[in-house]
């Protein structure tokens, strides 16, 4: 911004193209074509031919700026601005033009959060999620430790194939069914019922058709291999323990109780 001596004897101020372009936001190639087409022709000019634009233009180029927004070409801004037309009755129209959008608008922002959502819920899960899901059930030294000890069997890699493309909502479900799974049993071994009472058999068999049909194939021999790891690995033995003390060992033989029943 700079101060010029007018021919009146009085001190304007005025803008350089460049100073203009940084006050505005309007970039200096845009404020040369609109020089140009005689849409914004500078007020002023320096001893050397420079731009300069006062306070008059610079209105003149807010008004500009608002029509833009408006999507108007510039061969109507410039009739509007050069008084060819009522302004209040052109803008008028532009307002109606506006708010007959803004219904249209809703409805894409609303079709686009759909198709976000859907995006988001067919995408597999990512660690975060599952951190969030699964709490401190699922740590990265966990899952390395998992796959350095069962990476070559053919349950890993069939549970791998199965679970690679499942989505946050589909291991929200699988940890809703484990829940139920570990309350069953937790409510037969509160009731006083036995490893081996059908209650106890039931929530078993219920445990391994879950991982059979989320996971891998889980053979009663095979599920039984697991619940022997539900007593000897501290930390399995531990997840059971906060649900109710003793759960651990009721489940693993609840587990082979069923293994017996179906042989």
């Amino acid at each position: 911004m700079t101060a010029t001596n007018g021919a009146d004897g009085t001190w304007t101020t005025t803008w350089t193209v460049g100073r203009l372009a940084d006050l505005t936001g309007v970039t200096v190639r845009t404020l040369h074509h609109y020089d140009r087409i005689g849409l914004l022709s500078p007020a002023k000019r320096t001893g050397a031919g420079y731009r300069l634009y006062t306070e008059a233009d610079l209105d003149r180029l807010w008004r500009i700026v608002l029509y833009r927004r408006l999507e108007m070409p510039l061969d109507e801004i410039a009739a509007l601005l050069d008084g060819d037309g009522d302004p209040v009755d052109h803008l008028r129209r532009r307002r109606e033009a506006v708010v007959s959008r803004l219904g249209e608008l809703t409805e894409l922002v609303a079709a686009i959060d759909r198709a976000m959502e859907t995006q988001m819920q067919q995408r597999p899960a990512t660690a975060e999620e599952m951190r969030e899901i699964f709490g401190d059930g699922f740590r990265d030294e966990y899952q390395a430790e998992a796959e350095e000890r069962w990476g070559q069997t053919d349950a890993w890699k069939q549970s791998a194939r199965r679970t690679r493309d499942y989505t946050k909502a589909d291991w929200e479900q699988i940890k809703a069914e484990t829940d139920a799974i570990h309350a069953a049993f937790a409510a037969a071994m509160r009731a006083g019922e036995p490893a081996d009472s059908t209650a106890a058999m039931d929530a078993a068999e219920r445990a391994r058709k879950h991982i059979d049909e989320r996971f891998y194939e889980c053979s009663h021999e095979f599920h039984t291999c697991l619940g022997e790891m539900y007593v000897s690995d501290p930390r399995f033995t531990a997840s059971y323990e906060e649900i109710e003390p003793g759960l651990a060992r009721y489940v693993r033989d609840a587990i082979v109780a069923n293994a017996d029943r179906h042989r």
